[in-house]
């Protein structure tokens, strides 16, 4: 039988750096947009993620892609992809 090797997708998101405060770590915050089931109102839920910052080049205010990663710390397992601004 041949052996198939799957390779995982890695998630992408788009958000905003909020504390740049650590070293070699910065806190993302993600918003996405979703229907109340019930009411149908547009609600925005955000999620903060710690992400490995590698020589600090993310600065407070940017908008960065990030990629999820192996974990690299107990709460890191996102890694910066691409600063867009």
């Amino acid at each position: 039988m041949s052996t198939l090797i799957k390779k995982k997708l890695k998630r992408s998101l788009i958000g905003k750096v909020i504390s740049d405060k650590m070293d070699n770590t910065v806190t993302v915050l993600i918003e996405r947009r979703v229907k109340h089931p019930l009411y149908g109102k547009i609600i925005t839920r955000t999620s903060k993620y710690h992400v490995h910052n590698k020589n600090n080049f993310a600065k407070l205010g940017d908008i960065v892609e990030i990629k999820e990663v192996r974990p690299i710390s107990k709460t890191k397992s996102w890694n910066i992809k691409n600063i867009l601004t």
